[in-house]
């Protein structure tokens, strides 16, 4: 590309001018930033955005961008006033599982290096002097908080006028009042942007456009899964206690405060309250019915994303307020409205290409508290061609096509601000919609009392029901020890009786859920050969593990390739993005050299997988099939087209449990008559269908790693212990020299293998690890090991940091004494898989 791309960026809000600042800061100015409203006050989100900055979140991206916008704003002023009041964040708990979850908040605070700490009842009050010190009116009384000096108050609209001014100066080009009508296209790529005034030529175009964002969308044929939904905002009248505390209007000295168990929080404004609710039910906008405002006509009280107050939704919320802050009761509601906002089926940004328009990207769903990091990483992927920031888990295309359909997205959009500030488990499955996605043996899974989980819209089963007897048998060595409330969650001890039953006979796995593609046609090898780490060129029947590489060398997945034939290979890979990919990819590819053309499919959802695996797994396949399944017949890693009862099969020698046995794939069809004949074989040798709760403990137990979780873009494979999935004289695949350099350095982190010294306390993930006392990593996975019979957790650690080292875990607020360990733990010689 060249050194100033034409860039057309949709959307004159927070996002939209960060994202041009940032991009002229790297050298591009061939920019014109489109607002269909006056530049002034556009009438978007960010017109009426109440401006809090919590930075601590679950996700170490989201915590990364909030806490590069606090900077960022800090840095932008004028006349000594920058754009963001640190005025600190505090968050209460009023229940004691509120209490309990600001401890695991800190600790997410804790791992992604934000500052904070835990106060008590008067220090909150001493902070909030406004809150009420007594007995709410349900007896519940504030117990304690959560402290963040760093968060604070972003002046959003400000800052839009000043990083206007700012991108201008470096030659970016404003066009407020401009509707955008269409964007052009040519050869599957954008071309230009269609306003009233004439076509805008241009190379890309970046979707900044929040709640219109999904109109946008649907102008180059692109699903975008947004909901504009309403969220309450009133301001109080003047509170004697306020006055000449603060600056008029908006001044404010108080921390932004949360009042999460009643969805509620507040800021000050002047000597006024400014209050939040999401206690109200969900409001869709219907966007055919947004009010149509004017330039001449827009205002602070007039925009098309400030719906009419509905004082009705508010008043249960009301009386909660004055209860908390009895100040309250001699004020009034003065001034509220319905913002809108955007929400998503995950909660998470909308941020990436089109897969098929080239050049068309988007920045959506994307609040001011993160408004910066986000234009930040959307700046680098344009001009450096990736984020230096892990964005798994922002992607757009991290969406299965069932997750992006409007009643999809409706739904669980409106469930996840239901939500927004409950207590959610990291396994908590989403309430609905269910059973959108079910393997072929799921009739099955009912009838043996599977407990389901959800993922991708795939109902996983966790355990089953069916082998709770197997508990009275259960040597005491596989026993494990009581969890506590929290982690015993979304868990049974049933998982512990169907590891011991994988580890000493034989168990199916639902192994469905895989994403798998088929890749096809004479430039299929080159494709994968250019893409991974690994060596595809071997003969047909050989299973590769290898990795995609990011051009800095930094893992963006790990798959596994099948090789069936001269031209066809099976894939297993992460997620809808790798499909994306590679399907990019490989129309390059296909365009570039028509002879070496290739097809990439998403064959998920027409075939299925079991995983037959334990000692006792060959006994069961000998009585239904008589292809040769010895050591000879199909080594450790190859693949073959088998039969199981007249059924065709795709057998491949691997185990991700780390037991003898195979993953069986077949199509859809003759799934639920490919599981009876393996359960009905497996009788005599007591097999049992088994979950995810097995199936983690047991990965961990042999560890293998779960891109996403353990590793990310972030990291490279040397540091990640993956180095052995890169070929040795390899050269030419992407990221290869990026990789080279970055294993002549050190790296400052490496992952580790921990175990748990009490043998007793079961941590979750993501929790803060100490060394010599100081914070230094923090946890990814985790589980018990019921193998090895001790609590196991994988960190990042600074690589200094060894084997039989001590660490500490931090868990709700508690140290817990950890060792690290040389890994794998269970079966080192690889004896059992290769048997």
């Amino acid at each position: 590309m060249s050194a100033s791309p034409r860039v057309v960026i949709i959307g004159a809000g927070i996002v939209g001018t960060n994202l041009a600042d940032e991009l002229a800061g790297r050298g591009w100015t061939n920019i014109t930033v489109v607002e269909q409203g006056p530049l002034e006050l556009a009438g978007g989100s960010t017109s009426h955005a109440p401006g809090l900055v919590f930075q601590t979140n679950p996700s170490k991206t989201m915590t990364e961008f909030a806490t590069y916008t606090v900077n960022k704003l800090l840095s932008l002023s004028a006349d000594g006033v920058s754009c963001f009041n640190q005025v600190g964040g505090l968050e209460l708990a009023t229940t004691e599982a509120r209490l309990e979850d600001l401890k695991r908040k800190l600790g997410y605070a804790t791992s992604w290096g934000v500052d904070g700490r835990l106060i008590d009842a008067d220090e909150c009050e001493k902070h909030w002097p406004l809150l009420n010190s007594g007995a709410l009116a349900d007896g519940r009384r504030v117990l304690g908080g959560l402290y963040v000096p760093s968060d604070g108050l972003a002046s959003a609209a400000r800052a839009v006028q000043l990083l206007i001014a700012k991108a201008r100066a470096a030659g970016v080009t404003f066009l407020g009042s401009t509707p955008v009508t269409g964007i052009e296209q040519a050869a599957g790529k954008v071309t230009g942007v269609e306003t009233p005034d004439g076509v805008i030529p241009a190379d890309i175009v970046v979707s900044c456009a929040g709640f219109w964002g999904r109109e946008l969308g649907k102008m180059v044929g692109m699903q975008v899964p947004l909901l504009p939904l309403a969220h309450q905002y009133v301001k109080t009248t003047p509170l004697e206690g306020l006055r000449d505390v603060n600056e008029l209007p908006n001044g404010a000295s108080k921390p932004i405060l949360r009042y999460q168990d009643r969805d509620l929080y507040f800021r000050e404004h002047g000597n006024r309250i400014g209050i939040g609710s999401y206690a109200h039910k969900p409001m869709p906008v219907d966007m055919e019915r947004l009010p149509r405002v004017g330039a001449g006509e827009m205002s602070d009280h007039n925009m098309p994303s400030r719906l009419d107050f509905t004082l009705e939704d508010f008043a249960p919320a009301w009386e909660d307020c004055q209860d908390l802050l009895p100040a309250l009761h001699a004020t009034q509601i003065n001034d509220g409205f319905n913002g809108i906002f955007s929400f998503t089926p995950d909660g998470g940004p909308l941020m990436g290409e089109s897969p098929d328009v080239e050049g068309f990207f988007v920045a959506e769903a994307v609040w001011v508290t993160h408004s910066a990091g986000v234009a930040k990483a959307m700046a680098e992927m344009l001009v450096e061609g990736e984020s230096r920031t892990d964005l798994h888990g922002c992607e757009i295309s991290r969406f299965e096509k069932v997750q992006t359909s409007d009643a999809y997205v409706s739904e669980t959009s409106q469930q996840n601000f239901v939500e927004i500030y409950d207590i959610l488990h990291p396994l908590q499955p989403r309430e609905a919609p269910r059973d959108v996605r079910v393997s072929p043996f799921n009739v099955r899974q009912k009838e043996l009392g599977a407990f389901f989980l959800e993922s991708a819209a795939w109902e996983r089963p966790h355990w089953f029901e069916a082998n709770r007897g197997l508990l009275e048998a259960l040597p005491a060595e596989w026993q494990a020890p009581e969890r506590d409330e929290w982690s015993g969650m979304f868990h049974s001890p049933i998982s512990a009786a169907e590891a011991w039953k994988t580890r000493t006979a034989v168990a199916l796995y639902d192994m469905t859920p895989l994403k798998r593609l088929a890749v096809t046609g004479p430039g299929a090898l080159d494709l994968l050969q250019r893409l991974s780490t690994g060596n595809i060129a071997k003969k047909p029947g050989a299973v590769t593990y290898c990795l995609l590489l990011a051009d800095d060398g930094g893992i963006r997945s790990d798959v596994t390739v099948a090789r069936l034939g001269e031209q066809d290979f099976q894939l297993g890979v992460n997620s809808n993005v790798d499909f994306d990919y590679l399907r990019v990819e490989a129309r390059k590819q296909s365009a570039g050299d028509p002879s070496r053309w290739v097809h990439v499919t998403d064959i998920t959802g027409s075939t299925c997988c079991i995983g037959l695996w334990g000692p006792l797994a060959r006994e069961v396949m000998a009585k239904v099939s008589t292809d040769d399944l010895s050591n000879d017949g199909l080594k450790y890693f190859r693949t073959k087209e088998i039969t199981i009862g007249g059924i065709p099969v795709t057998a491949m020698r691997l185990s991700y449990v780390g037991e003898l046995g195979w993953e069986l794939y077949t199509t859809a069809e003759y799934g639920l008559k490919l599981w009876d004949l393996l359960f009905e074989a497996g009788r005599e040798h007591g097999i049992i269908a088994a979950g995810r709760g097995a199936f983690n403990s047991m990965r961990l137990e042999k560890g293998y790693r779960l891109w996403g979780t353990d590793m990310t873009t972030e990291h490279h494979p040397y540091q990640s212990g993956l180095g052995f999935s890169v070929a040795k004289d390899k050269v030419g695949y992407v990221g290869c020299d990026a990789l080279a350099a970055r294993k002549s350095q050190p790296a400052a982190k490496t992952l580790r293998c921990l175990t748990v010294d009490d043998g007793t306390s079961v941590v979750l993930g993501k929790e803060p690890v100490y060394v010599n006392g100081e914070a230094s990593g923090y946890v990814t996975s985790a589980a018990y090991g019921f193998s090895i019979g001790k609590p196991i957790a994988y960190a990042w650690l600074p690589s200094a940091v060894d084997v039989e080292d001590a660490v500490e875990i931090e868990y709700f607020g508690r140290r817990v004494a950890a060792t690290v360990t040389a890994e794998p733990l269970f079966d080192p010689g690889m004896e059992r898989l290769r048997g």
